[in-house]
């Protein structure tokens, strides 16, 4: 990819005389950019990607895509001005100015030129979205097809109108297959994201409430979601899940190839015999086109099941052998900070899920824990769960009572408001209010937990990101592990 071809591809207007230049990874951080990257300055609320432009092809960047107008960032260099360094100084402002790809908009060139990329390369795209499982089962995915193909996923969390172009690039090294989630909380960008990255197939985790303040309802949040339908054409395959009647109520005029998962009748990958092994995983009889068997996964929970059977029909429809697939499931470990199982000392067991949390999928964490406090004494510390808008009270509300029917033993809940009335919740639903304490903030929560534990506790720690809970999983681990 050269500088000329990135040019071409975002319809750019620039000076000729650099167009062979090679470039060599698209940055928009200039904190990570090496000699021969390309930059892209973006704009955002509180940064603007062009006050670097000038540093960076000072440290080697092979040009950068700027915004029409942008002045090459030596406005504020006094020889630059005056011209007092003489025609050499001028010769190599002039040489940086070719280096300059100029274009209306920079978030939008970097899209248009990931989508060139994909476009230009034969690689076979997924596409996931959902309101919950999509980095378990990208991964899944990823690992199941990794045994036959040549497979990129998402760099890390990079799956918004940024991060999705930037881990498209790596189509550029023309792997066999990409694995890329599409991450959302307005209507619209699903669609946006899915024109970007034109996937061959295109997978339907379910439906949830996690960003519920950002929409009307649940329909809302679903109609959003089936954005992922659009562009589809009869040579698409579509992954979704046959229990969710959203999911399927809008799926019936796909166009293409559709395989269902779940525990419906008729599901094309269909779970029997569920187990639920607490802290240790599920298990289920899996139906398939390509044959039965029995899988096993370390990973907690129904709905992480249901993630596992959706990666198994797009492993099935990729032509992946049965026991390669309950191999590498077996294999699969959560992601960190998504439900990591964490053995501390004197049998403290620590279920880490503090990467995010929405209430569909704090009440799945809890049914885990409810299996295990049969036999454990169960802790739970719940952070707030944000961008729930004018639903917060209500659903924070059902989640304080499914924590006090999940048989903990302690509850310490952290966050503003809406957190104190899922504490106030699960006492009205009969947990003793000695055994519930409320938290303005994580930092103040962590000791409280940690004098809390004993030997064989188990403890879920589960909130938004904004919360913080992994402070409190730090700790425990610092004085428990």
């Amino acid at each position: 990819m050269t500088l000329g071809w990135v040019a071409e591809a975002v319809g750019a207007r620039r000076k000729a005389g650099s167009d062979d230049l090679v470039v060599g990874e698209v940055v928009s951080d200039s904190r990570t950019l090496q000699p021969g990257d390309l930059f892209v300055a973006l704009r955002g609320p509180r940064f603007d990607g062009h006050a670097f432009v000038a540093d960076v092809l000072d440290r080697g960047a092979v040009g950068a895509i700027v915004e029409q107008g942008f002045g090459g960032g030596r406005e504020h260099d006094p020889a630059a001005r005056s011209g007092a360094a003489g025609d050499d100084r001028s010769a190599g402002r002039d040489e940086e100015t070719r280096r300059l790809i100029e274009v209306p908009d920079t978030l939008a060139a970097l899209q248009q030129l990931a989508h060139a990329v994909r476009t230009a390369v034969t690689t076979r795209v997924i596409a996931i979205t959902g309101s919950a499982g999509k980095t378990t089962t990208k991964e899944t995915i990823a690992t199941l097809l990794a045994t036959q193909f040549r497979v990129v996923k998402n760099k890390g969390n990079l799956n918004n109108h940024i991060g999705l172009p930037l881990s498209l690039m790596q189509l550029r090294t023309a792997p066999d297959v990409a694995v890329m989630e599409l991450g959302m909380n307005h209507a619209g960008e699903i669609s946006r994201l899915v024109a970007i990255a034109a996937p061959d197939v295109r997978v339907w985790t379910n439906v949830g409430d996690a960003h519920a303040g950002f929409f009307a309802s649940a329909d809302a949040i679903a109609d959003a979601k089936a954005e992922i339908l659009e562009g589809a054409s009869v040579g698409s395959v579509l992954v979704c899940n046959a229990d969710d009647p959203r999911v399927m109520a809008r799926v019936r005029r796909f166009p293409g190839k559709m395989l269902t998962f779940g525990e419906a009748a008729g599901a094309t990958v269909r779970a029997r015999d569920i187990r639920d092994r607490g802290v240790r995983g599920m298990s289920a009889h899996v139906e398939t086109p390509a044959g039965e068997r029995t899988i096993e996964t370390a990973l907690l929970g129904r709905g992480n099941l249901m993630n596992v059977l959706a990666a198994t029909a797009v492993a099935v429809e990729f032509g992946i052998g049965l026991d390669q697939i309950v191999t590498e499931v077996a294999r699969v470990q959560p992601a960190d900070r998504r439900g990591a199982v964490r053995r501390l000392r004197d049998g403290v067991t620590v279920i880490d899920d503090s990467y995010n949390s929405s209430p569909s999928a704090l009440r799945r964490a809890l049914e885990v824990v409810a299996h295990e406090a049969k036999d454990t004494r169960a802790i739970a510390v719940l952070g707030e769960m944000l961008e729930l808008g004018e639903h917060a009270t209500a659903l924070h509300q059902s989640c304080g009572r499914a924590a006090a029917a999940a048989g903990l033993s302690r509850l310490f809940v952290v966050g503003g408001a809406p957190a104190r009335a899922l504490a106030d919740a699960a006492v009205a639903a009969g947990m003793p209010a000695t055994a519930v304490t409320y938290f303005e903030t994580s930092e103040q929560a962590a000791p409280a937990a940690v004098s809390e534990v004993s030997a064989g506790d188990l403890v879920l720690v589960k909130g938004s990101r904004g919360i913080r809970t992994d402070l409190v999983v730090d700790k425990l681990v610092a004085e428990l592990g």
